[in-house]
């Protein structure tokens, strides 16, 4: 009977041993698939996109082992691919500055990864691989860069319409023919609070919307479009560009009404010729193009609040922004270069305390204190008279982000208390030897881990 005894007890502790093994293991590879073992940045390059005139990528930057679909491990563990919210921008001229400090703060306080698309003039590539490498190791976000690129039959045209290159956003449903969803935001963009927030509104489209912009005006008294546009526009003050959510999906898929033929078009068949018909007529390029288009489309556009999208023609004759009064600024466009002169102080404060600031906690939790007594030297401007919305966001995302504790994902979260572990995207992944992965084991299950006497750690 003893015999019997014994070997059941073998087979038991040799079964025992096989599952911490396991455990050690699956430890290990998760530590790795948090982008570990201090590798450097990997870079891959893109192929060529498909199609005349489109544009190809040139680089793209990940650091993220997660960003690669169907990625498994060296054990055959299946590594889900991680949801990323897609964020685009278009920089030509001296906008390298201004691109650089709006992606800066879109990492500061988003929650989820990003991908940043970035299509820049070709002498700005090397700059701007530069600086986006070196923040590779946050692991919080990939690129890829572009370059500028219209239809080959009329790419001067286009170049030139408005601002240089602004016009590349309307054609970023056709080159980006793999991204679902995209936020396009103007290169004058700084983000308040995290882009988590303003990319969940994407649920709230209905089955007919495609794409989500804030009014041009709030009070019709100082609007541009109801007065001045000779052109067909949407609502009654129209809608401003610089903040735009798209479904490109569904972009792709619409068949457009349109005041110049008959039959609906789809979004690459219509840009064209609306050029050609309103070209003479236009103010604000591709700004405009997009107004006629969903003055004949509204069902098609969801309209968000001017808090979304707050910019100085806001505040500059007094506060009409009246959600930014009670809830705050979550994302500032400062157009008009106010970034760069001394018309509107408070956008370039906020401007200038986001750009010198840097992804370590202590300087963002810093940079709230200063900022409120720059802005309080700025109430002799409208703007500044009401400065407290400027940093009423601000605060709220530095608070949740920076001095709450990491919320703990309850899919992929185990936590070790005593093992080293290694933060990614706020959640914790755990690593160690085989008697604490004794331990890693037995909290999974509720059951608490008492050593015996005996036992050393």
């Amino acid at each position: 009977m003893r015999r019997y005894l014994r070997i059941v007890v073998l087979c038991l502790g040799c079964g025992f041993c096989s599952l911490l093994y396991a455990f050690s293991q699956l430890a290990v590879s998760l530590e790795e698939g948090a982008g570990g073992g201090g590798g450097k940045p990997q870079a891959a390059t893109a192929s060529w996109l498909a199609g005349g005139g489109r544009g190809a990528a040139r680089w793209a930057g990940s650091a993220d082992p997660g960003a690669r679909p169907g990625w498994s491990d060296r054990y055959g563990l299946k590594i889900q691919p991680i949801e990323r919210m897609h964020l685009a921008v278009v920089a030509c001229g001296e906008r390298l500055e201004e691109t650089i400090t709006m992606l800066k703060s879109a990492i500061i306080f988003s929650i989820k990864p990003l991908q940043f698309h970035i299509f820049a003039e070709d002498q700005l590539h090397d700059n701007f691989k530069g600086i986006l490498n070196s923040w590779l190791l946050l692991q919080t976000f990939n690129y890829t860069l572009y370059p500028i690129t219209f239809p080959s039959e009329n790419a001067a045209e286009w170049k030139k319409l408005f601002k240089p290159c602004a016009s590349q956003r309307l054609f970023l449903p056709l080159i980006l023919k793999e991204v679902d969803s995209l936020l396009y935001v103007d290169t004058d963009i700084l983000f308040l609070r995290p882009i988590d927030d303003i990319w969940s509104l994407l649920k709230k489209f209905n089955s007919t919307q495609i794409a989500a912009m804030a009014p041009e005006h709030e009070e019709p008294r100082i609007g541009w479009y109801n007065r001045f546009a000779r052109h067909p526009y949407y609502g009654k003050t129209g809608v401003n560009s610089g903040v735009m959510l798209m479904n490109m999906t569904r972009m792709r898929r619409k068949y457009f009404k349109n005041d110049m033929t008959a039959a609906r078009l789809r979004w690459g068949d219509m840009l064209m010729p609306l050029l050609k018909k309103y070209k003479l007529n236009i103010t604000w390029g591709d700004q405009d193009l997009l107004n006629i288009i969903f003055f004949h489309n509204p069902e098609s556009l969801f309209v968000f609040p001017c808090q979304w999208n707050y910019r100085p023609d806001h505040c500059i004759y007094g506060s009409n922004c009246q959600e930014a009064e009670e809830e705050g600024i979550f994302i500032l466009h400062g157009n008009r270069g106010v970034y760069h002169d001394d018309k509107q102080p408070a956008f370039r404060a906020v401007y200038e305390a986001l750009r010198n600031c840097s992804f370590e906690d202590d300087s963002v939790r810093s940079l709230l204190k200063p900022l409120e007594l720059e802005l309080q030297n700025t109430v002799h401007t409208y703007c500044g008279k009401i400065y407290k919305i400027f940093i009423k966001q601000l605060m709220k995302s530095v608070r949740d982000r920076y001095e709450r504790p990491p919320k703990e994902s309850l899919k992929t979260s185990i936590d070790c208390p005593g093992v080293r572990t290694v933060g990614v995207y706020g959640w914790k992944k755990c690593t160690s030897y085989p008697m604490k992965t004794l331990k890693l084991f037995l909290s999974t299950i509720n059951m608490p881990y008492k050593p015996h006497k005996k036992m050393s750690l």
